[in-house]
């Protein structure tokens, strides 16, 4: 037992480690803010992070075997929806506060992060040339 009469939970730490390992990432992050705003199929979710529906549906397992969020098909569709997230989203915009103190909390007045994210204006991606090849050029 610690000082303060708490014994030390190693299942829940590993469980908690999880958890916050699932969130990690910007792109699981996004997802599991706008999945707390509603449903949303992959291709969804895909297009709103700009990436490929299988890169999304690799996130989306990894945030869904965190418990992070829960899944139903309708048909051919798979539907996603974040479980009880919201406390786990509002501490951690609290937590990256800027150092001036300010408090910036998730609720539903605050703009949305991917929103924001696909505002900002990003490089062109660009196909690598392999070696010996020209790129290809329009016509």
């Amino acid at each position: 037992m610690d000082a303060q009469g708490q014994s030390w939970d190693a299942e829940a730490a590993d469980r908690a480690v999880a958890v916050l390992k699932a969130v990690a990432d910007p792109s699981r992050y996004r997802l599991l803010w706008a999945l707390s705003r509603q449903e949303l199929p992959v291709s969804a979710l895909a297009e709103l992070l700009g990436a490929h529906v299988a890169a999304t549906s690799q996130h989306l397992a990894k945030l869904r075997a965190a418990g992070l969020v829960v899944s139903r098909r309708e048909g051919t569709r798979i539907y996603y929806r974040a479980a009880d997230v919201r406390g786990l989203l509002d501490e951690a915009a609290l937590v990256a506060r800027p150092a001036d103190g300010a408090v910036t909390a998730v609720s539903d007045a605050s703009p949305d992060p991917t929103t924001a994210a696909q505002e900002q204006t990003a490089p062109a991606r660009r196909r690598p040339v392999r070696a010996g090849r020209r790129p290809a050029t329009e016509h």
